[in-house]
């Protein structure tokens, strides 16, 4: 035999791979999804907060007009009695109403998903009613129901032959603005926390049936820890509409304007600063502030909140 036939066959060379880079594809699908939204959130979010900034460190001089000062307005800011003065306001209006506010939602709520309530549909949407009602309609609404030479109060106090009810009087009109907001904003929480209810598992209420847990022992121990959640969004909410509090008193100024001034509010000051005194620099100064202020505070109430649900 052929020594050349005997020889095995050689093996051919491993071939290599390519160095051609693979493909990656869908690498911008996802930019074709987000990239609409963070245009949006750049172009009306970012760029005004950024031109408010801006604005805020200049100021208007009899010499030299429009000059960059640094951190003057804020150092002015901090020794403006009108801008405490209505930061105190809706501190308190805050630590009063928002409570209140919020336990009436969770009664109402617990109230609804106790299956006992007559009449259940009717009840929730009398009671959601007033949130689809226009904010400067429902002061309207309010205003002419604390109008004391017209309003329902007026009627009352003439039946009466005293001035019992004074809702405009500096010791009440706080209060008057603080139920027109709870009327409003009743429903909206009620429904988050309805909502909430809705999704606990049925397999926890058979559970405590079966442990003997009464109705009131059901609440504190299945529904109230399921609502921890979104007692924490709603109170961020709340804390976010009370540093914004605007339309209510401006709308009812009008009827009050000797205990309702321009700075009755923090945004109420701003906004006549900026409209009515032309003091766009100072304006945009007092709205950096209290975005500052109310993003600290809804933050940790937000991580305050999410630790105590973890535990």
């Amino acid at each position: 035999m052929s020594t050349l036939a005997a020889r095995p066959a050689e093996a051919a060379p491993p071939t290599r791979p390519s160095a051609r880079r693979p493909k990656v594809r869908g690498r911008y699908t996802g930019w074709l999804f987000v990239g609409p939204f963070v245009v949006v959130l750049v172009a009306m979010l970012i760029v005004p907060i950024g031109y408010a900034l801006w604005l805020s460190l200049f100021r208007d001089q009899l010499i030299g007009g429009n000059q960059f000062v640094w951190f003057a307005n804020y150092v002015q800011l901090f020794q403006d009695a009108q801008f405490w003065s209505g930061l105190g306001r809706v501190a308190l209006f805050l630590v009063v109403q928002v409570p209140i506010m919020l336990g009436l939602a969770l009664v109402a709520a617990l109230a609804l998903d106790s299956a006992r309530l007559w009449g259940t549909g009717f009840f929730r949407i009398a009671v959601f009613l007033p949130y689809a009602v226009p904010g400067v309609v429902a002061a309207l609404i309010w205003g002419f129901i604390y109008g004391n030479q017209f309003g329902l109060t007026g009627a009352a106090n003439s039946a009466l032959g005293i001035d019992l009810l004074q809702p405009f009087s500096p010791t009440w009109v706080l209060t008057s603005i603080g139920n027109v907001v709870t009327w409003e904003f009743l429903g909206y929480n009620m429904l988050i926390f309805y909502a909430a209810l809705r999704v606990v598992p049925g397999e926890l209420y058979e559970a405590a049936e079966l442990d003997g847990a009464g109705p009131l022992r059901t609440v504190f121990s299945i529904k109230l820890p399921a609502l921890r959640g979104p007692m924490v969004i709603a109170t961020i909410f709340s804390i976010i509409g009370s540093f914004q509090l605007f339309n209510e008193p401006n709308l009812l100024k009008t009827l009050a304007p000797n205990v309702i001034g321009s700075a009755f509010t923090p945004n109420m000051y701003a906004y006549s600063l900026s409209f009515s005194g032309q003091q766009f620099n100072y304006s945009a100064t007092v709205a950096i502030v209290m975005g500052v202020i109310t993003a600290v505070i809804a933050y940790v109430v937000q991580v305050r909140g999410t630790r105590q649900e973890n535990r």
